[in-house]
């Protein structure tokens, strides 16, 4: 446990940035899962609304700094391409 003040500080912006960036990294995920299970049951419109709503939510979670957006270009291109593979 630190004794400065600053470090205290610290301690309590980190805590908090912390849940913050978890919060949304789950939110990602789960969006990638369910875009996913809609693909698996091969339901194109469900599929395209997830996909939708996917890129959405990885594009929030790189304005926020919680992800990069090289890595939020790869997973959305990885999700565009699986769907192109299903719709087509």
């Amino acid at each position: 446990m630190p004794n400065i003040k600053s470090a205290k500080k610290r301690v309590r912006v980190t805590r908090k940035k912390t849940l913050r960036n978890k919060h949304v990294k789950t939110m990602v995920k789960t969006a990638i899962k369910k875009f996913e299970l809609a693909l698996q049951n091969e339901d194109v419109e469900t599929a395209r609304e997830e996909l939708k709503n996917a890129t959405k939510t990885i594009d929030k979670a790189v304005s926020k700094g919680v992800i990069h957006k090289n890595n939020a270009a790869r997973k959305k291109s990885r999700l565009t391409a699986k769907f192109n593979n299903i719709a087509s």
